[in-house]
């Protein structure tokens, strides 16, 4: 089968080339206690039987200097695509991300909105000092990925892709729905933001964990969202390294919680999704 892992993370040993600035001055542990390199990132996606895998800017590491990621990707064009880092709310955002994209840019752009990498506190995804990164994104066709928390933030999301229908997003780790508490609940609450038709969701380990311990209660979480939102609509991603499991072990993972979902609708979910979303994958 053809899979494309949309979600995994490489950190450079050379560090004077590749120096550390994380957003907030803080590394994450996994950034330290087991990176994982370009060279390394192929070497188990060989074993994972990955062909292509998208670069995600390590923002706890490398803040907004996409360096590393670009140039993994100029060495591996065949195997990578980047999704790096603006910032959305400096005033020259929308030319920033306009000057960053194309055919040896990214392919799309990452906004975090909790963590350690947040720039500042509160819903500023949505803010009206924003709109110019929105517009723009959307001018482009380029994807962002949207890393929030379901919640308190969620009506923002809402007023957000009304305002920019036609922006391409896509949300990582499904929002982080509550699955281990009820997946009936959590699959009913994601499945609510498929009135939005531009909005994507990104399957990572995160969640793939939750429905594995869910066992045959995962249908009650998968179901709804399936139908909701159409396997096309979803991506798998590993989160290698922040996730501890092999890249091997994580598609097993994925395979495993996915076994009774219709093959057409995984093939979509490993990799036809991915390559909608990201057309220089097909190069």
């Amino acid at each position: 089968m053809d899979i494309v892992d949309t979600h995994c993370h490489i950190i450079s040993d050379d560090v004077t080339r590749y120096p550390r600035a994380p957003i907030g001055g803080t590394q994450s542990g996994w950034a330290t206690t087991r990176p994982v390199t370009a060279d390394g990132m192929v070497e188990r996606m060989d074993e994972a039987g990955i062909g292509q895998a998208v670069l995600v800017q390590a923002t706890t590491a490398y803040g907004y200097d996409n360096s590393y990621v670009l140039d993994s990707r100029a060495q591996r064009p065949d195997r990578f695509i980047v999704v790096g880092t603006v910032d959305p709310l400096r005033p020259d955002a929308a030319d920033n991300l306009e000057a960053a994209v194309g055919d040896t840019g990214l392919a799309g752009v990452r906004l975090f909105t909790s963590g350690s990498t947040v720039p500042t506190q509160g819903e500023w995804f949505a803010a009206p000092e924003t709109y110019p990164f929105w517009d723009k994104a959307t001018e482009l066709g380029v994807t962002v990925c949207l890393q929030m928390r379901l919640g308190p933030a969620t009506e923002q999301l809402h007023l957000l892709l009304r305002r920019f229908p036609k922006v391409r997003v896509l949300l990582d780790h499904m929002g982080y729905p509550d699955i281990a508490a009820s997946p009936t609940d959590a699959g009913e609450t994601v499945a609510e933001l498929a009135v939005h038709p531009a909005l994507h969701l990104k399957l990572t380990h995160r969640n793939l964990e939750r429905l594995h311990d869910a066992g045959t209660k995962a249908a009650g979480f998968l179901d709804p969202v399936l139908k909701s939102f159409g396997a096309n609509r979803i991506a798998w991603g590993s989160n290698l390294p922040a996730a501890e499991q092999s890249l091997p072990e994580l598609v097993a993972l994925a395979q495993e919680v996915l076994a009774e979902v219709p093959e057409p609708e995984r093939r979509e979910i490993f990799a036809g999704t991915a390559r909608r979303l990201y057309p220089g994958l097909a190069g």
